[in-house]
């Protein structure tokens, strides 16, 4: 289930987004100060091309879903979890497939969204395993700079029509 991000969530998604696998895989991999937060939340929660949702696995916020470039149409999402909570529950992996059905299923749901994008970098291989498995095609590639080194980016892209 997504809701709305509420004023206690804000240091656990912090937390989430600076565990150590979560930055390897993203696009910004530095640790998050409290400041920078902070600073991002106020920005992001007044955008109207922007929507971040709490992912609530079996009534417990264990992630973040967020979707930018929003249009009446389209968006490119992304997302993250709370790993250590998740891993010592073995419920890892039932929690990353509710997120993408719950993540999907919103974008085509309430937002009304034809077409849904998201990036991965090349050889986050279980990630790109998981979107094929939801019907995401894989439609392009581009260069990317994490932390000044030239990495690929591969985008995937999923349409309601196609599901």
């Amino acid at each position: 289930m997504l809701r709305d991000v509420r004023g206690d969530d804000l240091a656990a998604m912090r937390r989430w987004r600076n565990h150590p696998r979560v930055r390897a895989a993203s696009f910004t991999t530095h640790e998050i100060t409290e400041d920078e937060h902070l600073r991002w939340w106020a920005t992001v929660r007044t955008d109207p091309s922007r929507r971040v949702l709490i992912y609530d696995h079996h009534g417990v916020a264990t992630g973040v879903v967020t979707y930018s470039d929003l249009t009446p149409e389209s968006a490119t999402w992304g997302y993250y979890l709370d790993l250590d909570t998740l891993e010592r529950q073995g419920a890892l992996l039932p929690a990353w497939i509710g997120l993408e059905r719950a993540a999907v299923g919103h974008a085509f749901g309430p937002l009304g969204l034809s077409r849904l994008r998201g990036e991965v970098l090349d050889g986050n291989e279980p990630v790109m395993r998981l979107h094929r498995r939801f019907g995401f095609a894989e439609v392009g590639r581009r260069r990317q700079v994490v932390d000044g080194v030239p990495r690929e980016a591969v985008t995937f892209e999923i349409r309601k029509e196609g599901r």
